[in-house]
């Protein structure tokens, strides 16, 4: 496993996304990335129910406990580090959640725009 530079849009070091439930690619907290995560899990979001039924729309439930894989399901307000290119197509269906940008990998601009993630960030003062 070679992970990427722990750096996040901002240029700074990249903050922990979540801990209750463990997120990231690699399940270290933090939205790192590496050539084996194929879907860039690198935005840092704060869940919200209108996003979660989103993306169960999309075919990608969130929400639902999978204890097989020690996946609790997720709920509003819980942090986590969501595929890049699933929080662009929420954002251009306007219903994007709020991103932390210090926990957000700088691998995410890739597929997204730093404006768009400032407009939605949350820990900007």
């Amino acid at each position: 496993m070679q992970i990427e530079e722990s750096i996040n849009v901002l240029g700074e070091k990249l903050e922990v996304c979540g801990t209750d439930p463990e997120t990231g690619f690699y399940r270290d907290g933090c939205c790192n990335t590496g050539p084996d995560d194929h879907g860039s899990h690198t935005v840092c979001v704060v869940m919200t129910d209108e996003f979660l039924a989103f993306s169960k729309t999309r075919g990608n439930d969130l929400s639902t406990p999978v204890p097989a894989f020690g996946f609790p399901g997720l709920k509003a307000g819980d942090g986590w580090c969501l595929c890049a290119a699933r929080w662009h197509e929420a954002y251009e269906a306007g219903v994007a959640p709020r991103v932390r940008l210090r926990a957000t990998h700088h691998g995410a601009l890739e597929h997204c725009a730093l404006g768009d993630l400032k407009t939605h960030g949350i820990d900007l003062s």
